[in-house]
């Protein structure tokens, strides 16, 4: 599985260093708006990716940077539609929620479960076409809960449709636990509608990529669709600036505004009784306790190093690797700065 991991690495690298830059490039204020970074989805958007071929299509949500990217669209492309030029990508109008690539078949929204019933289409399409290819759908696990997404997996089980939907559960749907808000278990939902379903450690691009293979085969075979359940961990929570990460990563800074807002809150007169207040404020000490305890936190939860690690063998190659990774990285970026600095 070396192999693999030395084709897989670079691209769940090159994806996390650009991430990275955009993230610089936001809190810096050259790119406006909310920012959902997929730091953290490496290894479910790399398994998958590398399995497409010319004529396949993907449906993408409002993380799509990384598929587009492994997928081999222009990353100075990108970077100017982020920055609202339009010689962007999508002439700088879509911003980060809404790209689309016409080459590649590929298309992203921030309409949550849109990306269902768009690969339901595009599946439909070429099976139409009867060219052998598929169409993937990429979603986070509270799309699970949109009528439309159902309705997808539904008519895909129906018609038999050449797709794979992947569903990326980092456990968190915007800033709520998902098992407060989302019923049942997910694969069984999927099998309820008769689609093929699977479950996988998404932190282990290796593991991805065993249980994804099959599925991609399925497909273009004519076996019909499947449902790929990833467990993953945004490691940046739900959009950059997560309020909970913020106190946690920056204490003296962000901790003294809210408790000068709590104290406010307990000592204002009228209002709610103090039995209540007390218990408003608990539940913010009980969440920032959690935070600390959150898997976000925990290195050991990173897919990058989980998928380096076993090339530390070859130090002098990954290296080499590394380096021509960053150098490129940094050059887009720099170019790119340059372009709307001149």
């Amino acid at each position: 599985m070396l192999v693999d991991l030395w084709s897989l690495y670079p691209l769940m690298l090159k994806s996390r260093l650009f991430e990275e830059a955009i993230a610089k490039l936001w809190h810096d204020g050259f790119i406006s708006g909310e920012m959902h970074l997929g730091t953290g989805e490496e290894a479910v958007v790399a398994a998958v990716v590398s399995q497409l071929r010319d004529g396949d299509a993907m449906a993408l949500d409002h993380r799509g940077t990384a598929a587009l990217l492994m997928r081999g669209v222009d990353a100075a492309s990108i970077l100017r539609e982020l920055l609202g030029r339009s010689d962007g990508l999508c002439g700088g109008l879509g911003g980060h929620m809404h790209l689309y690539s016409r080459e590649i078949l590929a298309a992203s929204s921030g309409i949550v479960g849109s990306s269902g019933p768009c690969a339901a289409g595009l599946a439909l399409a070429v099976q139409y076409l009867n060219s052998g290819s598929i169409a993937v759908a990429f979603f986070g696990e509270g799309a699970m809960n949109q009528g439309m997404l159902m309705e997808s997996l539904n008519l895909a089980a129906v018609w038999n449709l050449p797709v794979l939907f992947v569903c990326k559960d980092d456990g968190w749907s915007v800033t709520a636990q998902s098992r407060n808000t989302t019923g049942g278990n997910l694969e069984e939902r999927a099998r309820g509608l008769g689609v093929h379903s699977v479950a996988v450690d998404g932190l282990d691009v290796r593991k991805v990529l065993e249980v994804s293979g099959p599925a991609v085969e399925r497909a273009r075979s004519g076996q019909g669709p499947t449902f790929l359940r990833a467990a993953c961990v945004h490691l940046e929570g739900h959009f950059l600036g997560y309020q909970l990460l913020r106190a946690i990563r920056e204490p003296v800074k962000e901790v003294p505004g809210i408790a000068v807002r709590l104290t406010r809150s307990m000592l204002k007169p009228g209002g709610a009784a103090i039995r209540e207040r007390a218990a408003g404020v608990k539940s913010v000490f009980n969440a920032v306790l959690s935070t600390l305890r959150d898997p976000r936190r925990n290195s050991a939860n990173d897919p990058l190093l989980k998928a380096r690690n076993p090339l530390l063998s070859d130090s002098v190659r990954l290296d080499k690797l590394e380096n021509q990774i960053e150098q490129e990285i940094r050059s887009i970026v720099d170019s790119v700065l340059a372009e709307i600095q001149s």
